[in-house]
């Protein structure tokens, strides 16, 4: 029998969160091309990602927890798009969502959030680069205003294969 939709709260993240967070994490890098990161991490290796991601200002982390258990089951984040001062106005985004939380909206809910979040910050752009084929991403992406601006070809390895790499942008 189906059970009833969690309902969901997003917040900022906290450093209790970054256990979860990094298992999340962890299993998009041992299990799929979505990230390009190619070795899994330990919570104290995550720390400083956490860490530079504060409730305030245009770098943010927002996570979706189950209300009724508080289990991570997503997170948003704004990252600097380039270390260059001239880029400080563009911001790269991203969405992760837990395995088995796909298709309840929590993508939905966590980039919401986030870019209500970023609404009164000093910025212009936003950017998100998805590792092709990723057909829900691009859709999500395409929901919250962002257009596709070019594909890098075979950008990256993984799993023994190149990956392309979409990107899209959304004025902010």
């Amino acid at each position: 029998m189906p059970s009833e939709p969690t309902e969901v709260q997003v917040r900022p993240g906290v450093e209790g969160d970054l256990e979860a967070l990094t298992a999340l994490y962890n299993h998009y890098v041992r299990e799929t091309a979505i990230t390009f990161d190619t070795a899994v991490f330990t919570a104290e290796e995550r720390r400083p990602w956490l860490l530079s991601h504060p409730e305030d200002g245009p770098y943010r982390l927002m996570v979706a927890a189950a209300a009724d258990s508080q289990e991570i089951l997503g997170y948003s984040t704004s990252s600097p798009f380039r270390m260059k001062p001239a880029y400080a106005t563009s911001v790269e985004t991203t969405v992760y969502v837990a395995p088995g939380a796909g298709r309840r909206g929590v993508g939905t809910l966590l980039y919401k959030a986030l870019f209500e979040a970023l609404s009164g910050e000093d910025l212009h752009r936003a950017y998100a680069g998805i590792a092709l084929p990723n057909e829900a991403s691009a859709r999500l992406h395409e929901c919250f205003g962002f257009q596709h601006v070019g594909t890098y070809r075979e950008v990256g390895r993984k799993f023994g294969r190149y990956w392309d790499v979409a990107w899209y942008e959304k004025p902010l």
